[in-house]
């Protein structure tokens, strides 16, 4: 996958004087079945997460409180993406080197994923991950 195919999706933002809503549904605001939601929080200082591409899994990452940053990178372009409102969020296509930093206190990081937990999906390492996408 190239950076390029990687992309901010607004939510829809509902607003109500009680509190606001917004959604996410496969298919209709990401473009695949979730399989699997995780959440990352209570992220200590100068702290990253990621640092890994999967070969399969797509991934839509919502900072639903406090902001972090992502790193994307295809093997030859690199971009980052600052998430820091609960009404968009980021998909990751498969194929891509991801790094999470810079996150805020309390922040809270949903993130919603194609596939089940596989380790066999995983490249943890960079040099492999350069040679997998050749």
């Amino acid at each position: 996958m190239k950076i390029l195919d990687a992309r901010i999706i607004d939510l829809p933002k509902i607003l109500d004087k009680r509190g606001n809503l917004s959604i996410i549904e496969e298919y209709k605001n990401i473009p695949f079945k979730i399989e699997r939601t995780y959440w990352i929080y209570d992220v200590p200082g100068g702290e990253m997460r990621g640092g890994h591409a999967y070969k399969e899994n797509q991934e839509f990452i919502v900072a639903l409180s406090g902001s972090f940053d992502i790193v994307l990178d295809d093997g030859i372009n690199n971009k980052i993406f600052s998430l820091n409102r609960s009404y968009y969020g980021l998909y990751v296509p498969n194929g891509l080197w991801r790094e999470m930093n810079n996150f805020s206190t309390n922040s809270l990081a949903l993130v919603l994923a194609s596939t089940t937990y596989n380790p066999e999906d995983y490249i943890y390492d960079y040099s492999q991950f350069i040679a997998y996408n050749k």
